[in-house]
């Protein structure tokens, strides 16, 4: 298995943080373009970028809008971004992610939903027993989907399990989730529904009713999407603000040198002590049923 390695910069709970990567060489790479989306394995297994470790509340997004894409905190309205604790839940309720060199195309409407895409790498929620951190990259089987419309654009919710899990051998697909770990493709339902509301945001919809898609399904939605993703990289589809800066992709017009990836993370702030997190970020919210 090939090791990445992380380097913060900036202030932690702050703005200008930002989570950069390395490969085993030392070179620094985008997570979003350089890392393969297949990890190298007899089994078929994927990698998966981890943005929010499971329990905590700030929204950790790899930022596809800037060079080199590193880890970054969302912001809404010049705050920085925390989801909220709907009971019985504390903050994300897996360690959630995303697929490297995929993209869900905005310019393309999806046959299924009927609506475009989200403009990010596909979404990953991995339901193993260990609490990851964020950057770190977890070769991951994949179960089932979900088909999340938010705000009109379609979000693939990937569910997935990490292969060194100790219950990842009896669980191949969304029906061994539904049998081994009872509630908890309810609870993600229910997480996604109505994540938003303590935001004063409507409810969020499904297609299919809500219901989870198997792993054979949910292996071709990540098939499209990673077809997407070349056509971006050879500039066969408009990425529109997307940044496609990679070191390893040769072949891509957007390839740079190990010189300017390095300068690229070193004009980023130097990494000091970060900020207290608000107290706010524990509140419960209470939503009816």
């Amino acid at each position: 298995m090939a090791r990445y390695g992380t380097e913060q910069r900036g202030r932690p709970n702050s703005p200008d943080y930002r989570l950069y990567f390395k490969n085993a060489d030392g070179k620094y790479i985008s997570p979003f373009h350089d890392i393969p989306l297949f990890a190298a394995s007899k089994e078929v297994l994927y990698n998966m970028i981890v943005e929010v470790p499971r329990w905590t509340n700030a929204k950790m997004e790899i930022a596809t809008e800037e060079p080199l894409n590193p880890i970054k905190q969302d912001i809404k309205k010049g705050k920085l971004r925390y989801v909220a604790n709907i009971f019985p839940h504390k903050g994300y309720i897996w360690n959630y992610g995303a697929l490297p060199q995929t993209w869900e195309d905005p310019n393309h409407r999806d046959t299924i939903t009927g609506c475009c895409g989200d403009n990010d790498p596909i979404d990953v929620c991995e339901i193993g027993s260990k609490v990851r951190s964020s950057g770190e990259i977890v070769q991951v089987k994949v179960l089932g989907v979900l088909a999340l419309v938010d705000e009109g654009e379609t979000d693939w919710k990937i569910i997935a399990i990490s292969v060194d899990d100790p219950e990842a051998h009896k669980i191949h697909d969304i029906d061994d989730v539904k049998k081994h770990k009872p509630g908890y493709l309810e609870a993600t339902v229910d997480w996604f529904r109505l994540y938003k509301v303590p935001d004063d945001k409507p409810e969020n919809h499904f297609a299919f009713n809500g219901e989870f898609k198997d792993k054979d399904f949910a292996v071709e939605i990540i098939k499209s999407t990673h077809e997407h993703w070349k056509a971006l990289l050879h500039k066969k589809a408009d990425g529109g603000t997307i940044n496609c800066t990679n070191v390893l992709l040769s072949g891509s017009p957007f390839c740079c040198s190990e010189e300017d990836a390095r300068s690229i993370v070193q004009s980023a702030p130097v990494h000091v002590n970060g900020d207290s997190i608000s107290p706010e970020v524990d509140f419960w919210y209470f939503c009816p049923k």
